[in-house]
């Protein structure tokens, strides 16, 4: 073993004691795989390491941790204080695909970064899986900026969120609950209570639609429950048909495809159960995005079929503190990893430090 990965193995080992103080050791232990299995490959400029925290459901979730290599952890040293970033989504994705990626690059520019499972997701806890709550999936958000905050690497009063895509909406709930965070991004955001309540476009709109919709989930609930087991909707449609909407066939070149594909993934596999998004029908995710009092930055593809998601957050947003980036040419999917080369990382970097200071 050369000096580099001595230090590096030493630096990983003081990084975990910072963090270990800060689990409950009431809760119980999950599974987690340590070897790497991320779907991009692993950057030498960072030091990687897996930790656990929990919401205040009691639910323990899963992130994946990195941290600057060059950052300085010596024992007895006063409080490093670097500037952190909690990143998650897509919506049916897990840690290992677009959300590390993107916590992986924050990490190389200077902050320390987790990517985390939602609840019911992942390798993160809570029973059964594969469902998905407005409130809890805000509340997810709200617990890794907990863990942050005590986080004896991190300056509490830096602590901004990225939310990917469905977690996007997601992100923007706990910024307007949470004045811990202190800077949002999100990009190619999906406002998952409007897309369930209208349907695309608005093309469900209708109060009658509406009841439909609930009248389905009412009677998948009942058969549920009688058989003891939750029906799943499944994951991205494979094959995929000819006559698939363009949008369909980009998740399933990210999805299916050993570009993002894994096997955690419920969009790689079998999907959310199928009564799994009930509650977004009437809990409105963006109801308060106008009271938020910290800088916003929603990022957008010129071409993504959910782009009017984005252009509406910012509609209900006020103040000089927003921002809406759109970015020419690229698609939903294209924000999803480095394959279009369209991320705006240079963006992020200098919005999280003109805002994290």
């Amino acid at each position: 073993m050369n000096i580099k990965s001595i230090l590096t193995v030493c630096a990983a080992s003081l990084i975990l004691l910072a963090c270990k103080s800060n689990q409950n050791e009431n809760m119980s232990t999950l599974n987690l795989t340590r070897e790497w299995d991320k779907t991009f490959p692993e950057s030498e400029h960072v030091i990687h390491s897996k930790v656990t925290f929990h919401n205040r459901y009691g639910i323990e979730l899963a992130a994946d941790m990195y941290v600057p290599n060059d950052a300085d952890v010596t024992p007895g040293r006063d409080r490093v204080s670097l500037p952190a970033i909690a990143v998650s989504g897509p919506f049916g994705a897990v840690k290992e695909q677009s959300s590390g990626l993107y916590a992986q690059h924050m990490a190389e520019r200077g902050f320390l970064t987790i990517a985390f499972d939602p609840s019911y997701t992942g390798e993160s806890g809570g029973e059964p899986r594969r469902m998905a709550s407005p409130d809890i999936n805000t509340e997810d958000f709200l617990a890794a900026v907990d863990f942050l905050s005590v986080n004896e690497l991190v300056d509490p009063e830096r602590i901004g969120i990225i939310g990917i895509c469905g977690f996007g909406g997601m992100a923007i709930n706990a910024a307007a609950l949470d004045p811990r965070i202190k800077a949002t991004v999100t990009s190619t955001m999906y406002d998952m209570s409007k897309v369930n309540v209208e349907g695309y476009f608005a093309s469900e709109d209708t109060p009658a639609q509406r009841q439909e919709k609930r009248k389905a989930l009412a009677a998948q609930r009942t058969k549920d429950y009688a058989s003891g087991t939750y029906e799943r909707a499944g994951g991205v449609i494979d094959p995929l048909p000819e006559d698939a909407p363009w949008f369909v066939k980009d998740y399933h070149a990210y999805y299916k495809t050993p570009r993002g594909y894994h096997e955690r993934s419920g969009n790689s596999t079998d999907g959310w159960n199928i009564i799994g998004c009930q509650s977004f029908l009437n809990q409105p995710l963006l109801a308060w995005a106008g009271e938020i009092e910290t800088p916003v930055l929603l990022i957008h593809g010129e071409k993504a079929h959910s782009r009017y998601f984005s252009e509406y957050a910012y509609s209900l947003m006020t103040g000089t503190n927003k921002e809406l980036l759109i970015i020419p040419g690229a698609s939903h999917v294209d924000l999803y990893d480095d394959v279009a080369g369209v991320i705006p990382y240079d963006k992020i970097e200098s919005f999280f430090k003109a805002n994290l200071k």
